[in-house]
């Protein structure tokens, strides 16, 4: 193999070295039938629209695909709706399981193709770099909605909320609202067409739990919200004294972003 390459498979597959004890704790309580998702969540922070597009060839012309080819389906990358200077692009990679997880992470950088079409991202010098960091977490999906749930290709909006919470106890409660209370039926039954829940394993701000929901339109949020909040069986639900939002949430992110055209979620 030649040096350049070599260097560039390892730094790819490095990746899953770095991560390789908290994966696999992960895998300790990873039991492969259970049927579980995990989902890797990417958020690329950039200065430049050149960087932009650098990113978003990566993925179109290059992540993507090579992703589909290990098994990877419906991979998102969206931008940001709302913009504060330079969009954000944020990334949504589903794997079956932690072991696909760490098969994708070792043989990726082993693609040929995915190297040649990715190689002005992965070999972006220091001096004018695709971007200026990535924010990574990796999720576990909940047992009520094991596995992603990709929307109809259509004119769409997301929203990307993210719970954080005091203490692991307040997490894993409001966590057992979700899977055990029925709060993700009520998603279900009010048309917010969630595609996944995830709790939070490796990343930062932990504890904390991500889900993402769609709507046709900002007029269409609105009004799922409003009745959702007025909902009989989220008012039962949310009245139950331990389930009191000040005791298991300590703050809520939201993030309204949107596909890009070749996105697959």
């Amino acid at each position: 193999m030649k040096r350049r390459s070599f260097i560039k498979t390892s730094v790819i597959s490095g990746a899953a070295v770095t991560l390789a004890p908290a994966i696999s704790n992960a895998m300790n309580t990873n039991d492969p039938a259970d049927g579980l998702e995990y989902y890797e969540l990417r958020t690329y922070t950039l200065t430049s629209s050149a960087q932009q597009k650098l990113v978003e060839d990566y993925f179109k012309n290059a992540a993507i695909p090579a992703l589909n080819r290990l098994g990877v389906k419906h991979v998102g990358v969206f931008t940001e709706m709302t913009l504060v200077g330079q969009t954000k692009i944020f990334v949504l990679v589903p794997y079956n399981s932690m072991e696909h997880f760490t098969t994708v992470a070792a043989n990726i950088g082993k693609d040929p193709d995915f190297l040649t079409k990715g190689a002005n991202y992965l070999n972006a010098p220091a001096s004018m770099p695709a971007y200026e960091w990535i924010d990574s977490s990796l999720m576990k999906a909940f047992v009520h909605m094991p596995k992603l749930e990709a929307p109809a290709q259509k004119p769409r909006i997301f929203e990307l909320r993210q719970y954080q919470s005091a203490s692991e106890i307040a997490g894993k409660m409001k966590i057992k609202m979700f899977n055990d209370e029925g709060e993700i039926d009520i998603f279900k039954r009010l048309g917010f067409n969630p595609v996944f829940w995830g709790e939070t394993i490796i990343g930062a701000l932990r504890p904390n739990l991500t889900y993402m929901i769609t709507f046709d339109d900002m007029g269409a949020k609105a009004a799922h919200w409003k009745a959702f909040g007025a909902d009989p069986e989220w008012k039962k639900i949310s009245a139950v004294p331990e389930y009191a939002d000040s005791l298991l949430v300590s703050k809520i992110t939201s993030t309204m972003i949107q596909p890009t055209e070749y996105s697959q979620i």
